[in-house]
């Protein structure tokens, strides 16, 4: 697995104080993108809390998410969440170590009590001195929230006074992109009460023992959820249910839990999100379709990365994004003068990049710019890597719907029916697409659209 530390540098650390005139939690900001370009410190808010008990255990549950692992439990290690200022909305997210959970707080209009919310992405500071002083706010007393530098200390600081170095796996910053492409083929499955949300999660088991009985299903039944052995029409896909855990943070403040997955085609796991509605506020976690496989892996932006086409509409869709809280895709096509169908492939491939995400609750992306490199999912993926090198290297060769790709000391063959592309290879006969397209599919993908490779590397 490819790492490369990720060196935050903080202005101070992150703290919660006491004064006379009340609490202040201030929430420190690494390097990070804004409208005005990239900034040490950005600051996107300040301003009162309408729930901060609420708003405490919500950014408690994406820290929690940011520190676990939820299979092999080994080589412990959390990045600090990403917190994107979307003008109207702060939203907290942040991505297990396993890359199976993607967790993401909003803290929408309502729950923002001060001076307009600012535009752009960075880390936040979450250390565990703040993370024991938000665990112990008990009341909605007014609290009021500092998100990136007093205006003071912009002019004052001379460089960092606080740096933490974290191994980033690059499976992470795919994993990212996967999740977003997944929701995006979501739909509301169930909507519960807060009673009866509060019922079913804390019926589920806390520990997987379950790993041998193969994915576990949950259908609408009335206005709750029960649980099912069939995938029948409509039924979510609940694979390691202990994954949820960190909903409990906030269970006694819901108001509502809704439950998202992808139409059902066969009895194969597929992924879920799971979204407590909160006073003010929304917590989602979208879980992959098995504890043991995470996001990384999953090859659904794969396709949109295989031409020059879509890096091109990318390049141009960009341009038009401006930390919308929510992106439109047909308002983007008329401004670009794309096709919507094209505007929905560039912006997955923006995703690959970190610059947008799916809000499942409005239907739509959000821009949002990760605070790293994270072009380099796109330059260390496999399968992707594997199939430039193969297209540049000559061994495709394409006979109407039928290509032959020779690969090693072997030759396989790619046919295309319906628009869908087959292959003879061990990847297509263990996944039959459910994972992306395999090395060979996305070569003759790229020499049939007349993709630019050069060593394999474009």
């Amino acid at each position: 697995m490819t790492r490369s530390v990720q060196a935050l540098a903080y202005a101070r650390p992150s703290a919660l104080e006491s004064s006379q005139v009340g609490a202040s939690l201030g929430l420190e900001t690494a390097g990070g993108l804004t409208p005005r370009g990239a900034e040490a410190h950005p600051r996107f808010f300040a301003g009162f809390l309408s729930a901060p008990r609420i708003a405490a255990r919500g950014l408690l549950a994406v820290a929690d998410v940011a520190a676990a692992r939820y299979y092999q439990r080994t080589l412990a290690s959390s990045l600090d969440p990403v917190v994107t200022g979307n003008g109207d909305r702060l939203r907290f997210e942040s991505f297990s170590g396993c890359c199976g959970v993607y967790a993401r707080l909003d803290v929408l209009q309502e729950g923002l009590e001060g001076e307009r919310t600012g535009h752009g992405t960075t880390n936040v500071d979450v250390n565990n001195p703040l993370r024991d002083a938000l665990s112990r706010i008990t009341a909605d007393d007014p609290l009021h929230l500092r998100v990136g530098p007093e205006e003071l200390a912009v002019t004052t600081v001379d460089g960092p006074l606080v740096e933490k170095k974290v191994p980033l796996p690059d499976r992470w910053l795919r994993g990212f992109a996967e999740a977003q492409v997944a929701s995006a083929g979501f739909d509301l499955r169930a909507e519960l009460s807060a009673a009866q949300a509060v019922a079913f999660l804390r019926s589920l088991p806390r520990r997987s023992g379950n790993a041998a009985r193969g994915a576990q299903w949950v259908v609408a039944s009335g206005s709750a959820l029960r649980p099912t052995t069939r995938p029948a029409p409509g039924a979510v896909c609940l694979p390691g249910p202990e994954r949820l855990v960190a909903l409990e943070r906030v269970l006694r403040h819901a108001t509502a839990l809704r439950v998202y997955g992808p139409p059902v085609a066969d009895g194969a796991p597929v992924a879920s999100a799971w979204e407590v509605v909160l006073p003010g506020m929304r917590l989602t976690l979208t879980l992959s379709p098995d504890a043991a496989r995470g996001f990384s892996g999953e090859g659904g932006v794969l396709e949109a990365l295989a031409t020059d086409e879509a890096a091109a509409d990318a390049e141009l869709v960009s341009v038009l994004l401006a930390w919308e809280p929510t992106i439109e895709p047909a308002s983007l096509a008329q401004q670009s003068g794309l096709s919507v169908e094209r505007v929905r492939a560039a912006l997955t491939r923006l995703g690959t990049a970190g610059r947008v995400g799916y809000d499942l609750a409005d239907a739509a992306y959000f821009h949002r710019e990760l605070p790293y490199d994270a072009d380099r999912a796109e330059r260390h993926n496999p399968r992707l890597v594997a199939a430039r090198e193969l297209a540049g290297a000559g061994a495709v060769s394409l006979d109407g719907a039928v290509a032959s790709v020779a690969s090693g000391d072997r030759r396989y063959q790619v046919r295309e029916s319906d628009g869908r592309l087959t292959c003879t290879c061990q990847w297509w006969a263990d996944y039959r697409g459910k994972r992306g397209p395999c090395k060979h599919a996305l070569a003759v993908t790229m020499v049939r659209r007349g993709a630019t490779v050069a060593g394999g590397v474009r």
